[in-house]
């Protein structure tokens, strides 16, 4: 993929407030593409796991005990710096259910900043993250 049309989703992602201010506002700490929020009993884990081959980006889900995660292999990872990636469980965003695969929100012929907005606005619409239940209702 172009770097620059990553790029450019990168920027729009920020711009329409997926990232910035609006996650930020709903508590979430970190940057693109990896966030995190602490509340009384986990973190709420957000993860922008762009295609490899460019054009495509899905969001998924996790959450985490407040202490961090140490994985299978025996490895620590502090609560200030788990993403959705350490979690084996991991929900997409538009799924209806952990099995699923979820929404590959598509750029691959975004030809201008109009149509990354519509992208990124499909992913701020389906972050239902004010409520801070949200994503802990995915694993339950």
């Amino acid at each position: 993929m172009p770097s620059n049309e990553r790029e450019m989703m990168n920027t729009d992602l920020k711009k329409v407030a997926v990232a910035i201010p609006f996650l930020r506002e709903q508590g979430f700490k970190g940057s693109l593409p990896h966030f995190r929020r602490k509340n009384e009993t986990n973190i709420d884990l957000i993860t922008f796991q762009f295609n490899k081959w460019g054009g495509s980006f899905v969001v998924e889900l996790a959450i985490c005990t407040i202490e961090g995660v140490t994985t299978h292999w025996g490895e620590y990872i502090p609560p200030n710096k788990v993403t959705a990636h350490d979690i084996n469980e991991r929900f997409r965003l538009g799924a209806k259910s952990i099995d699923e695969d979820g929404i590959w929100f598509d750029f691959e012929n975004a030809k201008s900043v109009v149509d990354f907005e519509k992208v990124a606005s499909i992913v701020v619409d389906l972050l239902n993250v004010s409520d801070r239940s949200w994503i802990s209702k995915f694993f339950k």
